[in-house]
């Protein structure tokens, strides 16, 4: 798999124009190792996410939206992107677009059973410790308010992804950035670069006439698709021949100080927003010009920050680096690898969490107990998913084996 860091491949000389434009305008990596720096980051993602879900505590401060503008979310997303266009990229290549998108919406069916069932366990979890210990703020603080007086209206409105509890806004951009894969791929196919020049057309239109879902009972997204899809987009692009090709273009030590200053600057701004003595030295026009940036429509601050941090990382985190298969670093990639589940455990755990630092009380270090037991969960919870898949293939070849064997004896 390419690297957004690794050098472009020599272009192989051919006289004939017209295997030049038989050629597909997108270049798909080599199957071959799983790419493990994918897995490791997804998996930190997931952990931080989980980790600002909590109520501040003193791993909170390990986050990285303590020092820049972004945070977990773009990299959950970004590597979203790039997994699904390496995955589906390949069939809509050797196997066309209805196959290919016939396995997308298999797997968006998968995501959006995941989130009924993660919301249904979720209103179940508030709702029993709501009613338990007598304290309907749970209720109020998670969001869930209008479930308990109109459950009826609520619930379709749930399945129709508009009414969200509190921490449950990842996995619907999600599904709908992935019900749009077969139509971006396609466009992938025909024009990588122009698909991508059209997305960061979308995401200026919905700045410009300020396009949004509704939410319900009111609001809208707390992601809005229009402006995500920039980053699901660019992830896809980066894993269809993009990467390769920004490759010298990031290489180049004049990046990599551009990069460097920005992310000093990013810090510096929000290091004034955690000690107010510092504000005054934060020009007037600046602030201006600057705030608010936003989450919701993906800031180009924070777009910007996160390239910034994901040029770095290339640059100095090469695919065949010996720590990617460090057992330290092995729970990391283990929860990256089984994503969704995780995800959807994590917020089960963040509420946890949230309830025993309610009622039990304490200080740091009942903060950072629940914070690391949180994880250890995480973590247990994916060795055994992976150790469950790793048997069930053992046996599914071997059955595969004494099958051959029966067929060739009985063949004899």
């Amino acid at each position: 798999m390419s690297s957004i860091a690794d050098p472009v491949a020599a272009t192989p000389r051919s006289d004939s124009k017209v295997a030049t434009l038989a050629a597909p305008a997108i270049t798909m990596p080599v199957t071959g190792e799983r790419e493990l720096r994918l897995d490791l980051f997804r998996g930190m993602a997931l952990w931080l996410i989980f980790v600002d879900h909590l109520p501040a505590n003193i791993l909170t401060w390990l986050t990285i939206r303590n020092y820049g503008f972004s945070d977990a979310t773009e990299i959950f997303i970004f590597i979203s992107g790039y997994t699904a266009a390496f995955v589906y990229g390949r069939a809509m290549l050797q196997a066309g677009f209805v196959v290919a998108t016939a396995r997308i919406m298999r797997r968006v069916w998968q995501i959006y059973v995941a989130h009924v069932f993660l919301f249904t366990i979720f209103l179940a979890e508030i709702s029993y410790v709501a009613t338990r210990f007598e304290n309907p703020l749970y209720s109020e603080e998670m969001g869930i308010m209008d479930f308990l007086k109109q459950p009826d209206v609520t619930i379709v409105q749930a399945l129709l992804l508009r009414f969200r509890p509190v921490n449950m806004d990842v996995l619907p951009l999600y599904i709908v950035l992935m019900l749009f894969l077969p139509i971006i791929l396609w466009l992938m196919k025909w024009r990588p670069d122009v698909t991508l020049g059209l997305s960061v057309l979308l995401y200026a239109l919905a700045w410009q006439f300020d396009w949004y879902l509704t939410a319900y009972p009111g609001g809208f997204w707390i992601f809005n698709p229009f402006a995500w899809q920039l980053l699901f987009v660019f992830g896809a692009w980066c894993a269809l021949g993009g990467a390769a090709r920004m490759s010298r273009i990031l290489s180049s030590p004049v990046t990599l100080w551009i990069c460097v200053a920005y992310l000093l600057f990013a810090f510096f701004v929000t290091l004034t927003w955690h000690i107010p003595q510092l504000s005054f030295l934060m020009p007037k026009r600046l602030e201006q010009w600057m705030y608010p940036i936003t989450k919701t429509d993906l800031d180009v601050l924070r777009f910007a920050h996160f390239l910034a941090l994901a040029a770095l990382t290339v640059r100095f985190l090469p695919r065949d680096w010996a720590g990617l298969k460090s057992r330290w670093l092995r729970p990391l990639i283990l929860c990256g690898q089984h994503s969704l589940e995780i995800f959807c455990l994590g917020i089960f755990l963040a509420f946890a969490g949230h309830f025993v630092l309610a009622e039990v009380g304490g200080g740091a270090l009942m903060h950072a107990l629940v914070s690391l037991s949180g994880i250890l969960i995480m973590w247990g919870v994916a060795w055994v998913i992976s150790w469950y898949k790793h048997s069930a293939d053992k046996d599914a070849s071997k059955a595969k084996r004494m099958v051959n064997a029966d067929m060739a004896g009985g063949s004899v």
